[in-house]
């Protein structure tokens, strides 16, 4: 089981090619947050320059309001710049994140996907991926700004006075204590949260996408049970996520206004004691603020953090598993086919406590037509998938034209079938132009209109129809070995 260091580790790795715009974003954020800081003892200047009521020095406070513009346009520019870096970092590493995981949909086996809820799957793949790019893309901002901010006010700070700023520098701890309780005890229910949250979108694709078989065996009320079941359960963790991720923000600011409120009692008997200007505790009031207000924006995304690095647990869960097992570097790669089917000894299971085909044997000679027919659950589909190596057999062996099929690549050897799925599709173009032409002629001939009585034969059958073909459909299959041709009549 990962943690969290070595989750976040792994997502920093994937933004490692644009490390080039995370410099930049720091650098913006170090002249942004400077900036911004300066302007503070730039106001406390300005307020010294006002002594009472006819007396301000003009000549000095013009300078500084000029000064001021300057340094509040450029921390704008900064700040802008460094929100631009940090975006194209969060997008460019979630779309990486994104083909990544895909790119490993497409190469693990057909038992993995099987043995997983698609909806579960298609979650990790958006929903997951969308709450890491939330929490990177407030988590980086507000990292950057705040960790900074903290850092350079501290030094601010302690430069005005020393006696004052040690005071925060005590206070401090207290803060980082409350946040870091209460991160540690929300990121075990916003992982839960996300599992189940994989396992609600699971269900309710199965039931969607199955509705007729949902209606065709009344299973309506088990599954409006099913379902509630797992609402309830979304809820009840997600009730529990939310109130320790709350705690977050007010127990922070109350940290804070302690620091606020100590700061302006020392800040205020150091002035009575001539120790201090008004100006400088103006300035000193406002760093203060400065200095608890990254706690408070921290603490804010502390949730968003906390959903992507569960989120993002479950997408490299997805990453990490195996690929399918590649071809032989012996494998064949034929183009055609006689048709001769031979298997011999078959056994087969999709769990090892299950056992579902054993000791299956069948040989299907060049033109001979086989069916497989029985009930829903005896092997039709199984049966095509072993053909067509979806699956492995675990025991016995397949050959296709004498050949076993773990020598054929996958590749090749699936081209020598047609798959013919049994659902319906309606369209409005013309047969003839959905039809391929002959190989002798482009051009079909006219054929009178045919009857009822008159069809001798129901399918269609051009001249590169392939050697070997399976039709297939989840509990419904036939598989038929070289089909021979039909003969073309006038009435077909």
């Amino acid at each position: 089981m990962e943690n969290r260091s070595e989750i976040l580790g792994r997502i920093l790795r994937f933004a490692k090619p644009y490390r080039w715009y995370l410099v930049a974003a720091l650098l913006s954020a170090v002249l942004s947050v400077s900036l911004g800081l300066y302007a503070p003892v730039l106001i406390g200047r300005g307020i010294d320059q006002i002594l009472a009521p006819g007396q301000v020095y003009f000549d000095r406070l013009l300078p500084i309001l000029i000064e001021l513009i300057v340094v509040a346009v450029l921390a704008a520019l900064f700040q802008w710049l460094m929100t631009l870096c940090t975006n194209l970092v969060t997008y460019k590493t979630v779309r990486d994140l994104r083909i990544s995981a895909f790119n490993k949909i497409e190469e693990v086996p057909l038992s993995l996907i099987d043995s997983r809820s698609h909806g579960d799957i298609i979650s990790r793949i958006i929903n997951d991926i969308d709450s890491i790019s939330d929490g990177l893309l407030q988590g980086f901002s507000q990292l950057f700004t705040g960790v900074i901010t903290i850092a350079i006010t501290l030094v601010y700070m302690l430069t005005l006075n020393f006696k004052v700023g040690l005071v925060v520098v005590i206070i401090t701890p207290l803060s980082l204590f409350v946040a870091s309780f209460i991160a540690k005890h929300s990121f075990d229910m916003f992982r839960q949260q996300s599992a189940i949250k994989g396992k609600l979108s699971g269900c309710i694709e199965e039931l969607v996408g199955e509705q007729k078989v949902v209606k065709a065996f009344r299973y309506e009320q088990r599954a409006q049970k099913e379902f509630d079941a797992i609402n309830n359960d979304l809820y009840n963790v997600g009730v529990k996520a939310q109130f320790y991720s709350s705690l977050t923000n007010p127990c922070t600011r109350f940290v804070n206004s302690v620091v606020y409120a100590a700061v302006a009692l020392v800040g205020a008997l150091s002035c009575i004691a001539g120790g201090f200007t008004v100006g400088a505790l103006s300035s000193f009031l406002t760093y203060a603020n400065q200095y608890t207000k990254p706690f408070n924006e921290i603490s804010g995304v502390v949730t968003e953090l906390q959903t992507a690095l569960a989120s993002a647990k479950r997408v490299f869960a997805v990453i990490d598993e195996e690929a399918q097992q590649p071809d032989d570097a012996d494998a064949t790669h034929p183009t055609g086919s006689e048709g001769r089917v031979d298997i011999e000894g078959v056994n087969f299971s999709y769990e090892k406590s299950h056992p579902l085909i054993r000791d299956f044997n069948l040989h299907v000679q060049p033109g001979q037509r086989i069916a497989l027919v029985g009930p829903t659950g005896c092997g039709k589909t199984t049966m095509i998938n072993l053909l067509m190596r979806f699956y492995d057999v675990d025991s016995g062996e397949i050959r296709v034209d004498g050949q076993p099929v773990k020598k054929i690549g996958r590749n090749a050897l699936r081209s020598l079938y047609g798959m013919v799925l049994q659902d319906t599709w309606m369209t409005t173009s013309p047969t003839a132009s959905r039809t391929p032409p002959t190989r002798r002629s482009s051009r079909r001939p006219r054929r009178p209109t045919p009857t009822a009585s008159s069809c001798a034969c129901r399918r269609a059958t051009t001249p590169s129809w392939p050697r070997t073909a399976a039709t297939s459909r989840r509990g419904r299959s036939s598989c038929c070995a070289s089909p021979a041709p039909c003969s073309p009549s006038p009435r077909c």
